[in-house]
């Protein structure tokens, strides 16, 4: 039990030495992989060695189908480059399974103490973030090694060889273990290191070995497949088409695992080496004989999965990207380019309250859908922002993790703030009949367009954190207080001069005014970061 024990707990640190190899790589050169990506598709050669190379430096197939995924889904790059992509990255993740075994084991302790020395003396640093990296390398081999050491007498237990021996004429099963295992791993690299390593120790026959490699690269596929849930129907073809490529090299490879194993048993070959060297060549093979048959894949799978018809589509969230929350500088990016959306629906939201101040009434509905949609986007950038790893954010990117947070939540309470402007001018000015004095529509209006204004100016420094145009803000916020104040006075004036128009509506003007103002200060808000920021330089 013990034996059995000390695999299971081996098997686990090679899955979580490749998980700190991919998260470390992402967080220093997620963004220049993103870039390789985005540029290598104009050339078939081009996007299949880029594949490559990115699944080479992030250990994981499926880490560069996300990534391929994030394109594909904002139409960065077409269906056909994505697919070409996916094929290069089937093949990186074999070659890496052949560096990974060999013998290396003299490095294992040299990475992880340079790893941990380097992690905990720069944490936030690019060179820490490396030596996150090392610290991962140094596992797997560790791991490698632990699972051989485990294995060994393991395979000598009769009850385990009946287990085994069961599994030698049935393929099906040898493919579900594959498939179910790299699932499991999330990386079919580490399912593919623990057959080669069963096998050389004798727990599994060739046979097997490689029917479950075969098994685990239709495994890497349907994780894909599974990982582009709740993704549009690109993304989904993408996956799709990967996982139909797979399915067709275990179709024609399979019938001749049995013939291939019987002619390789006669030489003196290691049964590990087998497996890993069966690996990639299965992969390189299939991908190349796969590459002219992209552009018809493509058009299979826009067959089989129509466009997105749902009227809601509009309201999921476009760049909250979780495969770049590896890479929290380049997450934060994201978060910035929603946020930009999120004041463009407080834009359209104005624009409504405005037509409904007019006298249009049908547009109040139209306010309350995108208040949803404010809430909706909202939750998402609040959830995406707290599943970033604040401990790897430097100080620049702590600030502008919580400048971010703090103004969604202002932009929030607009939407709510606007969304009660609009019912309150529909029911107690357009449903009630009354209308506002021609001073004071004119005085709204005034006031509306300072705000549009405002809004646009406060994105603007949100987005380049300018310091002129944040005093600009600044200004242009104890100005439109200044106004909100002459205003409300002049009403009263109207008031004392039984201006019936502003008796009966008396209440509702004074209301807008309000609300108004504590509109422009929720937009206003923004500018005080840039400034507070630029002080602190000054200081130092």
């Amino acid at each position: 039990m013990l034996t059995l024990l000390h695999l299971l707990s081996s098997v686990a640190l090679l899955v979580w030495g490749t998980h700190i190899v991919r998260t470390g790589i992402m967080r220093v050169y997620g963004s220049d992989l993103r870039r390789i990506l985005s540029v290598s598709i104009h050339r078939k050669w081009q996007a299949f060695i880029a594949g490559i190379g990115v699944t080479a430096l992030v250990q994981s197939s499926n880490a560069t189908a996300l990534l391929t995924i994030s394109f594909v889904s904002q139409g960065l790059i077409s269906l056909s480059p994505g697919l070409v992509i996916l094929l290069g990255a089937d093949v990186g993740t074999a070659l890496m399974a052949r560096v990974l075994t060999f013998d290396l084991s003299w490095l294992s302790p040299l990475l992880i103490l340079f790893g941990v020395m380097t992690f905990l003396s720069q944490r936030k640093s690019r060179v820490g973030q490396m030596g996150r990296v090392a610290i991962g390398l140094g596992l797997i081999l560790q791991a490698l090694q632990l699972i051989v050491a485990a294995a060994e007498p393991i395979a000598q237990a009769s009850a385990v060889q009946v287990v085994f021996s069961s599994l030698a004429s049935d393929v099906i099963l040898a493919l579900l273990i594959g498939a179910l295992f790299a699932i499991v791993s999330y990386s079919s690299l580490a399912a593919v290191l623990l057959t080669a390593t069963l096998a050389a120790t004798g727990m599994v026959s060739l046979y097997i070995a490689l029917s479950i490699v075969i098994g685990s690269n239709l495994g890497s596929g349907f994780l894909a497949l599974m990982s582009s849930r709740g993704q549009g129907a690109v993304s989904r073809r993408l996956v799709l088409g990967s996982l139909l490529f797979k399915a067709i090299g275990c179709l024609l490879v399979l019938p001749w695992i049995g013939a291939l194993s019987e002619w390789i048993k006669p030489y003196p070959l290691r049964t590990a080496e087998v497996v890993i060297y069966f690996h990639v060549v299965y992969n390189l093979l299939r991908c190349l004989l796969m590459l002219p048959f992209v552009a018809p894949m493509a058009r299979l799978t826009t067959w089989l999965i129509p466009n997105d018809l749902s009227v809601d589509a509009p309201l999921a969230p476009r760049y909250l990207d979780t495969s770049a929350l590896d890479t929290p500088s380049l997450a934060l990016s994201n978060t910035v380019r929603e946020t930009l959306r999120l004041g463009d629906v407080i834009g359209q939201m104005l624009n409504g309250f405005n037509e409904v101040m007019k006298g249009d009434p049908h547009k109040k509905r139209e306010v309350s859908h995108l208040e949803d949609e404010v809430d909706m986007l909202f939750g998402a950038i609040k959830l995406y922002l707290a599943r970033i790893e604040q401990d790897e954010l430097s100080e620049e990117d702590s600030r502008r993790w919580a400048e971010i947070i703090d103004t969604v939540v202002n932009l929030e309470q607009a939407g709510d703030i606007i969304e009660r402007m609009t019912s309150d001018v529909s029911s107690k000015s357009l449903i009630a009949r009354r209308s506002f004095s021609a001073e004071g529509a004119i005085e709204l209006n005034t006031q509306h367009a300072r705000l549009v204004k405002n809004l646009d100016l406060a994105m603007s420094v949100f987005l380049t954190g300018d310091v002129d145009n944040a005093k600009r803000l600044r200004r242009a916020k104890h100005r439109f207080r200044l106004h909100s104040q002459r205003y409300s006075h002049a009403h009263v004036d109207r008031l004392h001069q039984q201006d019936v128009q502003s008796l009966e509506t008396s209440s509702l003007h004074m209301g807008l005014l309000a609300d108004m103002t504590r509109l422009n200060s929720l937009f206003g808000a923004v500018a005080y970061y840039v400034l507070e920021v630029n002080d602190d330089e000054r200081a130092d």
